[in-house]
């Protein structure tokens, strides 16, 4: 079973990468891109068979390890 997890700063958390790229973007041409926000993708492949286990299972690991819960978020998705 493979899972996914998207990691983002959590709203109102300076995202200085993000910042980066707008600006980036903006020099070379692309205008109007208000905001950037920059994250992470995890996928992990799992021995779990059970999507229910799973899920639980990388909650948990992105809860003590993935995602700094103070000033990030996360998303799982079981594929």
């Amino acid at each position: 079973m493979k899972a996914r997890v998207t990691v983002m700063l959590k709203n109102g958390v300076l995202d200085p990468q993000g910042e980066a790229v707008r600006h980036a973007l903006g020099t070379l041409g692309f205008a109007g891109v208000e905001g950037v926000r920059q994250g992470k993708v995890i996928e992990l492949d799992l021995a779990e068979t059970d999507r229910a286990k799973a899920e639980a299972d990388v909650k948990a690991m992105c809860d003590k390890l993935l995602a700094n819960t103070v000033i990030e978020s996360y998303r799982v998705e079981i594929l």
